[in-house]
């Protein structure tokens, strides 16, 4: 073989056709594989751009050991399958816009190629296009002044055909994920690049758009995006509406016009108009290859850095844009009916959800409770999510391959879709005997045993499930007797609804009190309990009736008795990731969390995680793991690179006297 770099593409479209013609001129690749679903269109595509191999199916393409980069340009919905499959294979990837068909998904990819160390990048081959780079240096030196408004459109019409990709919902069609995501990248950049960054994310996102009642996508619509320093970005698209395809800003000093935006030649051109000048300057750029020739050169220079440099696309600036493009789609109220609430989510590479081997999930015991527990407990309140059920497969399956089986949910949480949710995966996966269900009910005002029992029943025909492992009372009702609720709780033990049960936000001198009419009675008692415990003390309680259990007399009471404790806001609600004497923006973090002791705890987290190599949060998390009594810590990540920082916590071992001096003991 050749010293280039060895291409793959997998699909035979029209876009493949343009990428294997551009890639003929590349510098630093050849084609040598196509594959596709049927031979005979891998054989008429490989006859046409003389390509040596050609596979009937995807998975021969990935298996032949000489491919070393993969071109994906599948529909849209099939992105994400075969990128995170190409990484599994070792393949550094390119795969189309948009990168997968939602953020949730994205977040699966880019995990996959961080896992398999592989190259990874959107392909907007605008973004390796030296008329873009050319642009942000504009707008970087101020040409125009302080931008102030962007205006980018790319729609065209198409011939209306509900079975092809475009106007087809089960494809993923749409103007928005067709072509919107260009219109969304460029403002994203163009905003960053005003503030001096790679690209900026929207702090507002509003938009209309018409739906149509054959084809059930948007087939065009304007979104109003506003960014930090009062930057306003106007973008267009569709796929059944004709607009002029341009991109203008619009500063203090003047304005710029670049007329192709979206697909520049070997030459193009950007016209910048400054105000009281008399004519426009026009910037010429000589590109000296084709755009696509450009992009695949791109891939091939960076394959080290696994990223590409800006204005290419990096991972994190693919995250935000797919973000906005569900925010865009949110507002419009377009979703495809894989992404509804009622569909059965599959995993994203379509395989059997397994646990990855090699994991470093750490396991304790609750009495009543067969199973070994994770010692993360992953909260099913979904922060983050844009379209539920896609963001709670790719964070569950995630967390279950990483070897966590225990999930945290409440009657009360988002009005019963935290237990619908988790409860409509569960059962999608087959895996109820391989997984911990913490729920939790009676919440004050219905803290009550009759409530209780009402609660739970539902809770479990969300849950659909016969029982939960871990059944916890959400508050405490100090008015009733603690017998009253050990009694009932006892009788659904014995029915077999709950296996063993707790109380979240009980006083010590109430637990033990229940214990104790349970020991008198012969029944069972408290087996864990769920209160708040951190490295940071808690100032107010977040909600009406939350107790904490970080003070010393309640430490020593758990290290005596050792009964496990489900540690809930275990890093004190992002206080060790955002906490900042300067930074006010959420109130709630300052009433709950902001004091002198907690400042001051802070900065030795951040002292011992500069020492070791690691993060704040990872050092606060361990302080509850590393605890002389059995803890598991409850986490709600927004993000799959959020639930991997907490999942190196683990790994990080604290003796008695690191935990006294990160706690000011000592």
């Amino acid at each position: 073989m050749s010293d280039k770099l060895a291409w793959g593409i997998i699909s035979t479209g029209a876009i493949s056709r343009t990428f294997a013609k551009a890639l003929a001129g590349s510098k630093t690749g050849e084609l040598i594989v196509v594959a596709s679903r049927m031979q005979e269109k891998a054989d008429a595509f490989g006859e046409q751009f003389k390509v040596p191999r050609r596979y009937g199916s995807y998975e021969a393409l990935l298996a032949d050991p000489d491919v070393q980069a993969v071109y994906i340009s599948t529909p849209h919905p099939m992105h994400a399958e075969w990128a995170v499959k190409a990484a599994d294979a070792g393949k550094h990837i390119l795969c189309e816009k948009p990168l997968t068909l939602n953020y949730a998904e994205a977040m699966a990819v880019i995990e996959a190629a961080r896992r398999n160390d592989v190259f990874l990048m959107e392909a907007f081959m605008y973004r390796c296009h030296p008329q873009t780079a050319k642009l942000v240096e504009l707008i970087r030196d101020r040409a125009i002044g302080n931008v102030r408004v962007i205006q980018a459109t790319f729609s065209f019409h198409a011939a209306f055909n509900p079975e092809g990709r475009l106007l087809n919902n089960a494809l993923g069609g749409g103007g928005i994920l067709d072509v919107g995501c260009y219109c969304t990248s460029m403002a994203r950049l163009i905003a960053g690049a005003a503030g001096g960054m790679p690209f900026a994310e929207p702090i507002d996102v509003k938009a209309s758009g018409c739906i149509g009642d054959i084809s059930r996508v948007d087939e065009y619509t304007v979104g109003i995006l506003r960014f930090p320093g009062d930057i306003i970005a106007q973008i267009a698209t569709g796929v059944q509406l004709n607009q002029e395809n341009v991109v203008r800003i619009f500063g203090s000093e003047g304005n710029i016009f670049v007329p192709n935006p979206w697909v520049p030649g070997e030459s193009a051109r950007i016209v910048v108009h400054r105000y009281g000048e008399p004519e426009p300057r026009e910037i010429l750029i000589e590109a000296g290859a084709n755009v696509y020739t450009i992009e695949a050169d791109t891939v091939a220079a960076n394959i080290e850095k696994r990223q590409a440099p800006p204005p290419a696309m990096s991972w994190d600036d693919t995250l935000g844009n797919m973000k906005t493009l569900d925010r865009w789609r949110l507002a419009i109220g377009m979703t495809y009916d894989a992404e509804k609430l009622d569909a059965q989510y599959p995993t994203v590479d379509r395989r059997p959800l397994e646990v990855r081997s090699g994991h470093n999930m750490r396991y304790g015991r609750i009495q009543g409770v067969e199973k070994p527990i994770s010692r993360l407990v992953m909260g099913a309140m979904l922060e983050g999510a844009t379209f539920l059920a896609p963001h709670a497969a790719v964070m569950f399956d995630e967390f279950f391959a990483c070897g966590g089986n225990c999930f945290d949910t409440a009657y009360v949480y988002g009005g019963g879709t935290s237990e619908r949710v988790l409860g409509r995966w569960v059962k999608s996966r087959g895996i109820r005997e391989q997984v911990i269900v913490l729920d939790k009910g009676a919440h004050t005002p219905y803290c009550n045993p009759n409530d209780l029992t009402a609660q739970l029943m539902e809770s479990l025909d969300r849950l659909q499930m016969d029982y939960v492992d871990i059944y916890m009372l959400h508050r405490d009702n100090p008015e009733i007797p603690v017998g009253e609720f050990i009694d009932v709780l006892n009788e659904h033990y014995r029915a077999g609804r709950i296996r063993a049960f707790g109380g979240s936000n009980w006083s010590v001198e109430r637990i033990e009190a229940a214990n104790e009419y349970a020991r008198v009675k012969g029944l069972v008692g408290f087996a864990a309990v769920s209160n708040n415990f951190s490295l940071a003390r808690m100032i107010e309680p977040p909600w009406p009736g939350c107790i904490a259990a970080s003070d010393p007399e309640s430490r020593a009471w758990f290290a005596r008795t050792q009964m496990p404790l489900m540690a809930w806001s275990s890093t004190a609600r992002g206080f060790f990731v955002w906490g900042d004497r300067n930074n006010l923006s959420n109130p709630g973090l300052v009433q709950s969390w902001y004091s002198e002791d907690n400042f001051q705890r802070l900065e030795r987290a951040k002292e011992m995680a500069t020492q070791r190599g690691v993060l704040p949060v990872q050092i606060a998390m361990a302080y509850v793991l590393c605890q002389p009594f059995p803890t598991f810590a409850l986490f709600g990540p927004a993000s799959l690179a959020e639930k991997h920082a907490s999942l190196r916590a683990l790994d990080i071992e604290l003796t008695s006297e690191e935990i006294k001096w990160l706690n000011l003991e000592g």
